[in-house]
C-alpha cells in the first residue's frame, strides 16, 4: 500500500503523533478542542479539525488513516465516541494502548498472546477501550506501548529540572521506546495494512536508575543519590509505576513488518538526544 498521497488523521496530536506526522508523506489532519490547541496545530503545519464537529470529521474521514492516542475516561474512549458514526469510512485505525494491560509479571516476558491482567485503573480502562475499538472496527491495529522517551522528554530533562531520582527496587526493569522509533514502527504497521495487537518497544528492558546514571555520565553531571522504593517520601503515584515489572517482546512487529529500532536500547537513544541527532525530523 502506498501512503504517498493518503491522509493521516491524528485524533490527539500529542508527542507520538507529531513525530509520525514528520515522516508522513501525505496531508496530516489533527483534532483540536479549543482555540489555543487549534493554533498549536497550525503552528506545527498540520490541518486542524474540530473534534467536537461531526461534520468536520465526516468531511475528511474518507480513506484517512486514523491514529488515536487520547487516554480513555470513565465512559470509554473519547475518540471512539466522536468517530463511531463514520469509523467504517476510514482506511485504517491504529489505537495507541499500553503494555500496562498485562499488569505485574515479576520481570517475566509478555507477548501479544499473553492474556491481559491489568492491575491499575488506568490500564483497566485502556483494555476496555481496546475491546470497544475491536467491536467497532474489527480490523483495527492496536499498538501496546511502554514508556516513551525522546527529545524534550528524557532523563536529560529530568536531570536539568532536578526531578530525576534513582529509585532502587531490586530486579525492577522497564521496557521503553524512543519516539522516533515509535514513529517508524507506526508507519510500517500502517503502510503494510497490519491489524491485531503489536508491541512497539526497543530490545532492552533495563533498570530505570541505570538510565538516569547513563544520562548523567553523558553530560558529565551528578546522577544524585539512590532512593529506596521503601522511602516514605515517595508518592503513591510513583509507587504505582514500580508495582509492575515485565519484559516486553518486540519479536512480532519485527517478523511481520521487518521493522527494527534505530535505537535498540536507551544507550543509543540517549546518545543521539545528547548529540542533537533527530534522524526523522523532516520540515513539513
Amino acid at each position: 500500500m502506498s501512503l504517498s498521497s493518503q491522509p493521516l488523521f491524528l485524533f490527539g496530536a500529542g508527542y507520538s503523533g507529531q513525530y509520525l506526522a514528520r515522516i508522513w508523506q501525505g496531508p496530516v489532519y489533527a483534532s483540536y478542542r479549543s482555540p489555543s490547541s487549534r493554533a498549536e496545530i497550525e503552528q506545527l503545519g498540520l490541518i486542524p479539525v474540530d473534534a467536537q464537529s461531526p461534520e468536520a470529521i465526516a468531511a475528511i474521514i474518507d480513506d484517512a488513516h486514523i491514529l488515536v492516542s487520547p487516554p480513555p475516561d470513565a465512559q470509554g474512549c473519547p475518540a471512539l465516541r466522536a468517530l463511531h458514526p463514520v469509523i467504517a469510512q476510514a482506511a485504517s485505525v491504529t489505537y495507541l494502548s499500553t503494555t500496562g494491560v498485562y499488569g505485574d509479571r515479576a520481570g517475566g516476558w509478555v507477548f501479544e498472546t499473553t492474556p491481559p491482567r491489568p492491575g491499575q485503573t488506568r490500564s483497566q480502562r485502556r483494555l476496555a477501550a481496546e475491546q470497544d475499538w475491536i467491536a467497532a472496527r474489527p480490523d483495527i491495529c492496536i499498538a501496546r506501548l511502554p514508556g516513551i522517551y525522546g527529545p524534550g522528554r528524557s532523563a536529560f530533562d529530568r536531570l536539568a529540572q532536578g526531578t530525576a531520582r534513582r529509585i532502587i527496587k531490586p530486579q525492577q526493569v522497564f521496557s521503553r521506546i524512543h519516539v522516533e522509533d515509535l514513529a517508524t514502527a507506526l508507519l510500517a504497521l500502517i503502510g503494510q495494512g497490519a491489524n491485531g495487537i503489536f508491541h512497539i518497544c526497543d530490545d532492552v528492558a533495563a533498570p530505570p536508575q541505570d538510565v538516569i546514571a547513563f544520562a548523567a555520565t553523558c553530560q558529565g553531571s551528578d546522577a544524585g543519590p539512590e532512593i529506596s522504593i521503601l522511602d516514605p517520601s515517595l508518592s503513591d503515584m510513583t509507587r504505582s509505576f514500580y508495582a509492575e515489572c515485565k519484559r516486553v517482546s518486540n519479536a512480532k512487529i519485527k517478523a511481520v513488518t521487518g521493522w527494527v529500532p534505530r535505537y535498540p536500547s536507551y544507550r543509543e537513544g540517549l546518545k543521539a538526544i545528547s548529540a542533537g541527532v533527530i534522524a526523522s525530523a523532516v520540515e513539513r
